[in-house]
């Protein structure tokens, strides 16, 4: 199954997504996150509205998570281009709500940053609260699978060893369109990433290509956090990142596929 999150008129509610371009409102659910743990999306409690998905306004996934983690260097690629060496332990920083927007919403770029780029992104949400889980047993908290843009402002991130400047900046990560259910991705490990910067395919890459893979990430999260439901996190950067900046008018669109 897939679900969104959705503003018309003045009303927001999260949707069951059918037939690719109509939604069906949950009843009493006003956006996907803490009032969608993974129960509540086996089993949605659906209306008998319809509303076509032309006639609204996407938000994000998850609009409000309570924590947004990221992955750098995951990518098996980069060590074959040797642009690092495998580390030991995941890479991680945090993003936060204000970053978060809709898919085929506007990326405003900041005029303080001359070096804006695009990192296409699988990104899961977590469903049911773990800590210190085992690997084995991590992949169940997850509630599903969804689409990313981590643009970064480079000049900003590397001006310390800390990523958080070039990383956070409002407005600038979508996040969608649709919140996928396990039981339709199948294998995360198998899904192909892509991006098209103005009708121009500007990355391509692969899941299987991720060093630290999904169980392994929200175990490591779940020793030092608790995961609760509505945590998102990015897993990702992937090949072709950092090769080119975004124009400063764009439309961009970032994929995940089998």
């Amino acid at each position: 199954m897939r679900f969104a999150s959705c503003a018309a008129g003045g009303r927001r509610f999260a949707a069951l997504v059918e037939d690719d371009d109509t939604l069906r409102p949950l009843r009493d659910v006003a956006e996907l996150g803490r009032e969608t743990p993974a129960e509540v999306l086996a089993d949605p409690p659906l209306t008998d509205e319809r509303i076509p998905l032309a006639e609204v306004r996407l938000l994000p996934v998850v609009p409000h998570p309570g924590k947004v983690i990221c992955l750098g260097l995951n990518y098996a690629a980069h060590v074959d281009e040797g642009l690092f060496e495998v580390p030991e332990y995941p890479t991680m920083f945090p993003k936060f709500t204000e970053t978060l927007i809709g898919a085929g919403e506007p990326i405003l770029l900041p005029p303080e940053s001359s070096a804006p780029d695009f990192e296409a992104e699988l990104a899961f949400v977590i469903g049911r609260p773990v800590r210190r889980v085992a690997p084995e047993d991590a992949l169940a908290a997850v509630a599903g699978y969804t689409a990313a843009n981590d643009v970064t402002m480079r000049d900003y991130q590397y001006r310390t060893r800390q990523w958080l400047p070039g990383k956070t900046w409002a407005g600038t990560a979508p996040l969608g369109p649709f919140l996928v259910t396990p039981d339709e991705v199948g294998d995360p490990h198998s899904l192909d990433i892509a991006l098209e910067l103005n009708g121009e395919r500007m990355q391509s890459g692969n899941t299987n290509q991720f060093i630290f893979d999904i169980p392994t990430i929200v175990s490591t999260i779940s020793v030092f956090l608790p995961s609760r439901r509505a945590t998102s996190c990015s897993p990702a950067r992937r090949a072709g990142w950092g090769t080119t900046a975004i124009r400063r008018s764009c439309s961009r669109t970032a994929t995940a596929s089998r």
